[in-house]
């Protein structure tokens, strides 16, 4: 059964991965612990929960989304009946990342192949048990022509990426989506690149101190740090930053304890590599909480670093990890002044009652999408573009949007046999002025 064509095939095929992940929801949750102990609870609702939810939302639209819609036609083309086709690009490739390995590599997936594409999957190296349960569910549900797993490391991915296809879509850092942007420049392939920056988390004298550090600390603390829209720097109204600071510790306390380190809450960092990258980023001098680490465990503690350059190795480029850093500003061209370092973040976070200020903000600067006191929930709406803009990302997905995606839009204009108008056919002898009336007027 051809996938590209029977629509019913795709959601009985869905709606296999729906229940074998179901069954295998404990196992996806013991893979991701070992990997890097990530929380069960973190694992439902970043994880499995959303996977299924995507799943549900998918099987339950796909038939709408997949039908022709018919548009408006012109005047000019009358009589006419004209639609949008979605069609399968073909090939796809989706390179996913190692920090939310399972929901990064199974929602493209789900879409690309609802859209009618054979996929090839290459999950992330970097988290080998989420890996092996992803490759284990694939097989159980697909034949490999459909959806295949290819597991390894970057030698596999500069092989796979060296072969032509029809999409490619790569979630990960910025410097890996410029190599896979360059190899499908080589064939115009098209891409979504899912990548990152450094999202700014603005905090006005108006801001509910408690209730924002509330949020933050969820925000910037989840999966310990290790997400491309968490808050990479804080920047607060120089007037509220010893007030701010004393709620984050708090609130840093409340949720993980006076030892981090022993919270069944808290994850660790995914690997000595990049554990080692983040302790080099932190300055003894300038941590004002937290600060503790253990390279066997790959753990580091929620960190609140005091910053006031931009020139150190923390504000170089994104922190990807559980390391807050806080700057101050007393004028709005100090706030300008900073922003304005960086490329164009994947998120971008601001605190206020001020609803001036917050339409300001959001108005005057470039980013892929974010909130209004709050973080990281505007991903949860499937009904909002996830995406970045920039060096942050090309393309958005979520919803129809995911569908989309993957699907190349045909357009069809069906013209009907019993009208003919002679207007447009040569010789155009005496009809230019009329045409540019008819112009004119439609």
């Amino acid at each position: 059964m051809e996938p590209k064509t029977n629509i019913n095939f795709r959601k009985e095929t869905l709606t296999k991965l729906l229940n074998e992940i179901i069954i295998h929801e404990k196992e996806i949750i013991d893979a991701l612990y070992f990997d890097f102990k990530k929380p069960a609870f973190e694992t439902v609702i970043s994880e499995t929960g959303y996977v299924i939810a995507e799943l549900k939302e998918t099987i339950k639209n796909l038939s709408k989304w997949a039908k022709p819609k018919r548009v408006f036609p012109s005047l000019l083309n009358f009589p006419s009946k004209d639609y949008i086709y979605k069609e399968p690009y073909g090939k796809v490739l989706i390179i996913s990342p190692w920090n939310y390995p399972f929901q990064l590599a199974l929602c493209p997936v789900i879409s690309a192949f609802a859209a009618g594409n054979q996929v090839v999957l290459k999950p992330s190296e970097l988290t080998p048990k989420t890996s092996e349960i992803i490759e284990k569910i694939m097989a159980k549900v697909f034949i490999k022509k459909d959806v295949n797993v290819i597991e390894g490391g970057i030698e596999v991915a500069q092989e796979l990426l060296s072969k032509r296809w029809d999409y490619i879509f790569f979630t990960g850092s910025v410097a890996v989506g410029k190599i896979v942007a360059k190899a499908a420049a080589e064939n115009l392939t098209p891409v979504t690149l899912e990548l990152g920056g450094k999202n700014p988390c603005i905090i006005d004298e108006t801001a509910n101190l408690k209730l924002a550090a509330k949020r933050i600390v969820w925000g910037k603390f989840m999966n310990a740090g290790q997400t491309c829209i968490a808050p990479d720097y804080i920047l607060i109204q120089k007037d509220m930053k010893s007030h701010f600071v004393d709620y984050l510790k708090k609130q840093i306390t409340k949720a993980y304890g006076e030892d981090p380190s022993k919270s069944p809450d808290y994850a660790r960092i995914v690997n000595r590599k990049n554990w080692q990258r983040l302790v080099d980023k932190i300055e003894p001098e300038k941590v004002i909480f937290g600060g503790k680490s253990d390279s066997e465990n790959c753990y580091i503690s929620p960190t609140i670093i005091e910053e006031t350059s931009l020139d150190t190795e923390i504000m170089k480029d994104e922190i990807f990890g559980p390391i807050l850093p806080i700057l101050t500003y007393s004028t709005e061209a100090e706030i300008e002044n900073i922003i304005s370092k960086f490329e164009k973040p994947l998120a971008f976070y601001i605190f206020t009652e001020n609803r001036i200020f917050s339409k300001h903000m959001i108005q005057k600067y470039s980013f892929g999408g974010g909130c209004v006191n709050d973080t990281m929930v505007h991903f949860s709406n499937k009904r909002l573009p996830f995406g970045g803009v920039g060096h942050s990302g090309i393309g958005a997905y979520h919803g129809i949007l995911s569908f989309d995606t993957f699907s190349h839009k045909k357009s069809i204009l069906k013209k009907s046999n019993f009208l003919d108008l002679p207007f447009r056919y040569a010789p155009y002898q005496d009809k230019l002025g009329t045409i540019k009336k008819i112009l004119r007027w439609l």
